[in-house]
């Protein structure tokens, strides 16, 4: 039996309906199941679709989609782990606020020795979601010119390192001068910043007036129409977040009428659904990690229970980079 610390929320709403409760995890894992202590947690923006409601799921749930940890049990039926592993995962199944987990092998992956607890926490998912956008997704070849929403955030800041990795070129926008400044430190060629000027105007302006082959929005639906009228003809929109909200009804016409355009709505699970994916996705985003070419920015680390506040940083833009919580 092993005691555990645990996150649950009983009811949607604000950062205030995140309680805390002692677990006991009796039972040895099940088939192709491991018992993980974590190390580390990693903090993302769908945790907070998940607490609001916005991505709903049977009540009462935990909150969490990825971390890292130490394999401390080993169910029947688990090849290539053992006891001891430094491990990381993923799951569509929230559930990593907490100090010990019971958790299936489908997207767990051993560290690198060169890949410290913290780090992998904070560039997993949001790592494999760049390498997904990018490589399989937009397709994104030398030489285009890719529009960047938020691209001082987590998710953002390994969008332009990955980009300008590829060689393409990278508008990305900011809130503030020094967002703009830190975006540009990763890569950025030019910054929209929109809280002083119309986005897709300026995104014009510096491509000529043809605009962007791919744009790349995490916001939602305060940027849907910036990021449309962005696009040069047959260009692409990968929108692939809510953090203004969904995006609603969409009249489809509005894709021809602005060029022939493109645009998915996808999803990380859809993207690492077999083994095969899992492992050739995470080797390459470890890759890049160990050789230098993604530099993974943690500017904030809160207690794990301090999630409520960590959520009300994110949400209220008070973060850059990545934020990891520490059991």
């Amino acid at each position: 039996m092993v005691k555990a610390r645990i996150c649950t929320i009983e009811r949607t709403g604000g950062p205030e309906v995140i309680e805390w409760r002692d677990a006991e995890l009796d039972g040895e894992p099940a088939n192709d199941e491991v018992l993980i202590r974590h190390t580390a947690v990693g903090l993302n923006y769908i945790d907070t679709y998940h607490r609001t409601g916005v991505y709903p799921l049977p009540l009462p749930t935990g909150l969490g989609v990825e971390a890292v940890g130490v394999v401390e049990w080993l169910g029947e039926g688990v090849h290539g782990f053992a006891v001891g592993d430094r491990v990381a995962y993923f799951t569509p199944s929230p559930g990593t606020y907490a100090t010990h987990r019971l958790i299936g092998t489908q997207t767990l992956v051993k560290l690198p020795d060169e890949v410290d607890d913290r780090t992998a926490a904070a560039v997993l998912l949001k790592g494999c979601t760049a390498e997904f956008i990018v490589e399989r997704c937009a397709k994104v070849q030398a030489g285009d010119t890719v529009l960047v929403h938020a691209a001082a955030g987590g998710v953002g800041l390994l969008l332009v390192q990955w980009l300008k990795h590829i060689g393409a070129r990278v508008i990305g926008t900011t809130s503030s001068e020094e967002k703009a400044e830190l975006a540009r430190g990763y890569g950025c060629d030019e910054i929209v910043l929109y809280t002083r000027e119309e986005v897709a105007p300026r995104v014009r302006d510096l491509t000529g007036g043809h605009g962007v082959r791919v744009a790349i929005d995490g916001v939602g639906k305060a940027t849907f129409d910036a990021s449309i009228d962005s696009l040069a003809p047959r260009g692409l929109l990968v929108s692939y977040g809510n953090a203004s909200g969904m995006v609603g009804p969409v009249d489809f016409g509005i894709l021809a009428r602005k060029g022939s355009l493109f645009t998915t709505r996808p999803t990380l699970f859809n993207y690492y659904a077999t083994r095969e994916e899992v492992d050739a996705g995470t080797a390459r985003l470890f890759d890049l990690v160990r050789r230098g070419v993604i530099d993974v920015r943690i500017d904030q680390t809160y207690p794990l229970e301090a999630a409520a506040q960590a959520h009300r940083d994110l949400e209220g833009r008070a973060t850059t980079g990545s934020t990891v919580l520490l059991p």
